[in-house]
């Protein structure tokens, strides 16, 4: 009466579920020992299949979740003599696929979602010189990436800086395939290539607004032709 009835394909789906979560699991305390971290916080779960490279210049916070996959490389320019270069935050998720490389510095704060196969690098390949292989010319001077608290990157969508300071406001998103290469304030929405801003939330005003709320003066009121827009 007692005997467990369930079907032999619902334990095997339920064992093939476990047993991956069991071994990443024992992955990431392995992890935790085997390298070097610039730092690795509490309850990470990083998939065994993620590429690694130079973990001494990367910091990890809190609850954070590294899918299958996934690249990480961190790259010490002759400028950054010390601290970490790849800085990602507490509670962050990064989805398979997603490839981050940093040279100079790239700050992903707390609770960032990353969709899948995001790339976010702050720095490019040479390819001034025609007689050399671009492959041999090495890496651009490149600038800075910083991802504030709370957006979300959207599928295939790059974030790129070949030079100066690229800062992405609080609580924006970034919509898929959306290439992005330049500043956008808190609370704006991205879309397309080269990304420019869609739409924006106005503090002021208290709505939503299209385009840049830096703008907003140029955009017609639709509100009394009973426009749906948001």
């Amino acid at each position: 009466m007692g005997s467990d009835r369930r079907s032999p394909r619902l334990l095997f789906e339920g064992s093939s579920r476990t047993i991956p979560r069991v071994f990443t699991k024992l992955y990431n305390v392995w992890l935790g020992v085997a390298y070097s971290f610039a730092h690795l916080g509490r309850k990470v779960s990083i998939h065994q299949t993620c590429d690694l490279y130079n973990t001494s210049l990367i910091e990890i916070g809190d609850f954070v979740t590294v899918h299958k996959d996934t690249w990480l490389h961190a790259h010490r320019s002759a400028e950054k003599k010390e601290g970490a270069v790849l800085s990602i935050g507490d509670r962050c998720f990064i989805a398979r696929r997603s490839h981050i490389s940093a040279k100079n510095s790239i700050v992903i704060e707390n609770d960032v979602l990353l969709a899948a196969s995001v790339l976010i690098q702050d720095h490019g390949h040479q390819f001034t010189n025609i007689d050399v292989p671009i492959g041999k010319q090495g890496a651009t001077e490149g600038g800075t990436i910083r991802i504030g608290q709370g957006c979300w990157i959207g599928q295939s969508a790059a974030i790129i800086c070949d030079g100066g300071d690229l800062v992405l406001g609080r609580n924006c998103v970034v919509g898929a395939n959306a290439v992005v290469t330049r500043s956008a304030p808190p609370y704006s929405v991205l879309l397309g290539n080269p990304a420019r801003i869609v739409k924006q939330f106005d503090t002021e005003k208290g709505v939503w607004v299209l385009g840049s709320s830096r703008q907003r003066a140029a955009i017609p009121d639709k509100s009394a032709q009973g426009s749906c827009e948001p």
